[in-house]
């Protein structure tokens, strides 16, 4: 049972995480931006032969196709996801496709939501992950080998952390960022091809010619967004992971309030962990979906400087370690020490 400062530690978890996420996507947005003015600045007026922004349309492109990526992923992305892990609806006549359904149910329950659709992925791995663009169009798919390899406690667990997604809007966030990740990469390239074509060398030129501040200022901010430009696909991937982290440790705080029972995602945890076989039937571009990573990746078991940026989880361990700390196992982490680190 949680009570008292650690059930006020479960809403702090959720404010923070909540601003993390808003400020991952405001940074997502300035660059796209950034990428699409740089290159009305350096290209289109060259083009147009008419010094500065005349007309922003790369600007107004990057920020329109920003906004297709994430129209057609908000309708259609969680269809697909499914479909490419071949997963299939839960069987009622299976005691334990069946058992998984009840659980489902009772954790809406809880949460206060109706009741998500429930697939099983045919896959002998552990592993857990939801879609969808809100709650009432939302959807939780486990693997035939989590349903094999759990018991009730702990699948009530991992299906009250994603039942956490679902409530806490994760699985919109996650289709939009990574809309906005592919939105991203597309007017990279066109900068890039852009640069191979000499366009903005040119007006570099031109401003270094002209001598003084401004020409030297024109130049510097080329040399800015020409790394933004090459960097970009880079930078907005490990935002992607960065936001993938932070909420992975408010599903799992919020599994613990749905369940009451934070011991039992531990124990799941654990017995995910165990299994050192990927998960086949998950692709690389929806790990970050997942309960754990499926590719099962050395780096999302450390700490440090790399793991904060290459990890698509936090390490298993310390995720277990906050949990018994909720439930004042001997040995856990404090309940007050649920540092969040996006």
């Amino acid at each position: 049972m949680i009570q008292g400062n650690q059930r006020a530690t479960f809403y702090e978890l959720q404010d923070a995480n909540r601003r993390n996420t808003v400020l991952l996507i405001l940074v997502f947005l300035v660059l796209v931006g950034f990428l699409g003015l740089g290159f009305d600045f350096f290209f289109w007026s060259e083009l147009t032969e008419e010094p500065g922004i005349r007309v922003p349309f790369f600007t107004g492109f990057g920020l329109i196709g920003g906004a297709f990526y994430a129209t057609v992923s908000y309708f259609g992305g969680a269809r697909e996801v499914l479909a490419s892990t071949y997963a299939k609806p839960a069987r009622l006549d299976d005691p334990l496709e069946k058992q998984f359904v009840n659980v489902v149910e009772e954790m809406a329950i809880a949460a206060g939501l109706p009741p998500p659709k429930s697939y099983v992925v045919p896959d002998s791995d552990p592993n857990a992950f939801a879609v969808g663009r809100d709650p009432e169009h939302a959807s939780i798919a486990v693997t035939r080998g989590l349903l094999e390899r759990l018991d009730r406690e702990e699948l009530q667990g991992v299906v009250g952390h994603e039942m956490a997604h679902v409530r806490n809007l994760d699985i919109r966030t996650m289709t939009l960022v990574t809309a906005l990740f592919g939105a991203t990469v597309l007017l990279s390239d066109f900068a890039r091809r852009g640069l191979s074509m000499g366009g903005g060398g040119r007006r570099g030129g031109r401003s270094r010619s002209s001598g003084g501040g401004g020409g030297g200022l024109v130049l510097l901010l080329f040399v800015l967004w020409m790394l933004v430009a090459v960097l970009a696909p880079i930078l907005s991937r490990l935002l992607v992971l960065a936001v993938s982290r932070s909420r992975e440790y408010l599903a799992d705080a919020s599994a613990a309030e749905l369940t009451r029972n934070p011991l039992g995602l531990a124990s799941a945890l654990r017995k995910i962990a165990a299994a050192h076989e990927p998960t086949e039937l998950i692709s690389q571009g929806s790990a970050h979906l997942c309960i754990t990573d499926p590719r099962g990746l050395g780096v999302n078991e450390r700490e440090g400087a790399a793991a904060d940026l290459f990890a698509t989880h936090p390490p298993i361990g310390r995720r277990v370690a906050l949990l018994e700390g909720m439930a004042g196992v001997l040995g856990g982490a404090p309940a007050g020490d649920l540092t969040l680190r996006a």
